[in-house]
């Protein structure tokens, strides 16, 4: 929790596009995981042979 807390911390100390890149590759990550989720329940919904 503290990485979190630092790398928000230091997006406001930091360039233009650091302060809009920090947030990008979270919802990025978001997104991958979301995906991941979403195919693993559609795997788990289809007949299994």
């Amino acid at each position: 929790m503290s990485v979190i807390s630092e790398l928000i911390t230091n997006m406001g100390h930091s360039s233009e596009q650091a302060f809009y890149g920090v947030p990008a590759i979270y919802i990025y990550m978001a997104i991958i995981v979301a995906v991941a989720f979403y195919r693993i329940r559609q795997f788990s919904q289809e007949d299994h042979h």
